[in-house]
C-alpha cells in the first residue's frame, strides 16, 4: 500500500517522535474515557521492546493557536500514565532538554500542538522543531490523517516515517472494505441529510454491488421518485441530484436499496404513538422516523449474499425508541455474519458507533472505526495528506 509500519524501522537507540488521537473527553478535570488512549499501547509497547524512546505528540479540542489552559494535556498525562503503566512526562517548554534526559521507560507527552498556530497552517518551520527532537516519526492517528497539519504531514517529509499499529490497522480495515474488497460489497449509508454525504455516495455506487440508503437522507431520495413522505426530514431541493445519483449507480450497476415500508410518527419523541405503513401510505401529517420490517428482510437478505459490509449512519431515529428497530435488526444480522467468517464488515463514524453500540452489535464487527471526518474521507476517495506523506 506504499507505506512503511513499525516492522519495517530500527528503533534501537532511536527516539521516536508519535503522533496519536487522545483527544479524550474530560469532565471537571477527569478523563471519562480512555478509550482513544486505548488503542496507543500496542504502538507504545512496540517501540519501547525494539528499544526506541517515545515522545507522544497530540492536540486536544480547538485553541486555534492559542494557549487554552483548560486545553493542555497536563491534565491527560496522568490517564496517559496509567493507561500505559509507564511514567509519563508532560512537557510544556524546553522540549530539547526534556527529550535529552529521557530516562528508561519514561514517555514523553509534549504540549497541546495546537497552542501553536504553525500547527494548524502545516508550517515547515514548525515541523523542522518538532522533527528536531526525534529521530523516527511514527503517525498512528488515522483520525487526524485527512488534516495537513505540520505534526500529519509536513513533519513526515524531514524524517524517516512510518504507520503506526492503529494506523497500519485502519488503513489494513478500509483498503480490505473498499480498495481490493471480496465481492459482493454491500454499503449501508444512513443519517440526516444527503447534503451532508454527496461525495461519499457519489464514490460508493461506483465501488459497491448494492447500497442501502436509510435515515433521513431516504427520505430525500423516496421524494425524487415523487412518493409523498408527509412531514419527514426531507430535502426537497436536492431532488435532481438524488436522481443522478441513482442514474450513477444504474450506469456502475449498482442496486440502491430504499424503504419499503416505514414506520411513521406525528411526535419526534420517544415512545411516540407510531404505525407501520408501506411507504407510499406515509400520511401527510406524520414523519417517516425508521425503516419497517419489510424493509429490514430485505436488508438482511442482502447481506446473506454480501462478502463485504461498509456502514455510516444509522436507518432511522436510533436515539430513540422504538424508532431504533431498523438500525437495530440490521447491526445484529451483520454482527452475526461477522462473527460466523461469513462477512467483512468496516464501520465508522460518530452516529455509527453509537448505533453499533446500542445494539450490541458492535463488538462482533471486524472493525470499527472512530476517525469520524477521515474515515468519510479516506470513503468518499479522497486523498489523506496524513497517509500520503508516509509514502
Amino acid at each position: 500500500m506504499g507505506w512503511k509500519t513499525l516492522d519495517d524501522m530500527d528503533f534501537a537507540g532511536k527516539r521516536a517522535l508519535v503522533r496519536v488521537d487522545i483527544n479524550v473527553p474530560v469532565e471537571d478535570g477527569k478523563v471519562t474515557d480512555t478509550t482513544r488512549i486505548d488503542r496507543i499501547i500496542p504502538t507504545v509497547d512496540d517501540i519501547q521492546a525494539k528499544g526506541g524512546k517515545v515522545i507522544l505528540m497530540a492536540h486536544f479540542g480547538r485553541p486555534k493557536g492559542k494557549v487554552v489552559p483548560d486545553m493542555s494535556l497536563e491534565i491527560i498525562a496522568p490517564a496517559v500514565a496509567d493507561v500505559l503503566g509507564l511514567p509519563v512526562t508532560w512537557v510544556n517548554s524546553d522540549y530539547a532538554d526534556a527529550v535529552a534526559d529521557m530516562e528508561g521507560d519514561e514517555v514523553l507527552l509534549l504540549e497541546n500542538l495546537r497552542f501553536n498556530p504553525g500547527e494548524e497552517k502545516n508550517d515547515p518551520e514548525f515541523a523542522k522543531r518538532l522533527a528536531s527532537l526525534g529521530d523516527i516519526y511514527v503517525n498512528d492517528a488515522f483520525s487526524a490523517a485527512h488534516r495537513a497539519h505540520a505534526s500529519t504531514e509536513a513533519i513526515a517529509k524531514l524524517l524517516p516515517s512510518c504507520a503506526g499499529r492503529l494506523m497500519a490497522e485502519e488503513l489494513g480495515a478500509l483498503e480490505k472494505a473498499l480498495g481490493t474488497p471480496d465481492r459482493p460489497v454491500v454499503a449501508v449509508v444512513g443519517g440526516a441529510k444527503v447534503s451532508t454525504k454527496l461525495d461519499l455516495l457519489g464514490n460508493l455506487v461506483t465501488k459497491v454491488d448494492a447500497l442501502v440508503i436509510g435515515g433521513g437522507m431516504a427520505n430525500t431520495f423516496l421524494a425524487a421518485q415523487g412518493i409523498n413522505v408527509g412531514k419527514s426530514l426531507c430535502e426537497h431541493d436536492l431532488a435532481d441530484t438524488a436522481r443522478a445519483i441513482a442514474q450513477k449507480a444504474a450506469d456502475a450497476g449498482c442496486e440502491i436499496l430504499l424503504p419499503r415500508d416505514v414506520v411513521v410518527a406525528r411526535e419526534f419523541k420517544a415512545g411516540a404513538d407510531n404505525e407501520t405503513v408501506p411507504v407510499e401510505n406515509c400520511p401527510d401529517d406524520a414523519m417517516i422516523l425508521d425503516a419497517g420490517p419489510d424493509s429490514v428482510a430485505h436488508i438482511a437478505a442482502l447481506l446473506e449474499r454480501a462478502k463485504t459490509l461498509v456502514w455510516n449512519g444509522p436507518l432511522g431515529a436510533f436515539e430513540i425508541t422504538p424508532f431504533d428497530a431498523a438500525t437495530n435488526a440490521a447491526a445484529k444480522k451483520a454482527a452475526e455474519m461477522s462473527k460466523a467468517g461469513q462477512l467483512i464488515s468496516v464501520a465508522g463514524g460518530g452516529d455509527t458507533v453509537a448505533a453499533l453500540n446500542q445494539a450490541g452489535a458492535a463488538e462482533d464487527f471486524t472493525y470499527i472505526s472512530t476517525a469520524g471526518g477521515a474515515f468519510l474521507e479516506w470513503m468518499e476517495g479522497k486523498t489523506l495528506p496524513g497517509v500520503a506523506a508516509l509514502a
